[in-house]
């Protein structure tokens, strides 16, 4: 139980990293925009601002890499940034898109579940 936490805490960081990608490097490219569903215009308007979410994300990644990296005494540091995750989806869904609840929050909160029922 305690490996599969760390796989789905690690499977949390890793779509974290690809937000970063996603809003730091291809915002305003057709791959980025796509998947926003965004226009060219508001891309390009709203390119900085997306950067700076994406570099949100990354930090939110790299508190989760170090918890796992910690082994047992990464376990509040995990929960901690897990809880971060699950604010943020929460929050994206309530003022974004509900899909950002089964992308980002769902994923953080089954991590959770798990990485308790390992301790």
């Amino acid at each position: 139980m305690y490996l599969l936490g760390n796989v789905l805490v690690g499977l949390v960081a890793l779509l974290h990293l690809y937000f970063l990608v996603l809003e730091m490097f291809l915002w305003d490219t057709p791959f980025g925009r796509k998947a926003f569903a965004l226009t060219p215009e508001f891309a390009a308007e709203s390119k900085t601002l997306a950067a700076n979410q994406g570099l949100y994300n990354g930090f939110l990644a790299a508190g989760l890499i170090w918890g796992i990296c910690c082994g047992d005494d990464g376990f509040a540091i995990t929960l901690f940034f897990l809880s971060c995750v699950i604010i943020a989806g929460i929050f994206g869904a309530m003022t974004v898109s509900r899909k950002i609840f089964f992308v980002q929050a769902l994923p953080a909160m089954i991590a959770v579940g798990v990485t308790l029922m390992a301790r």
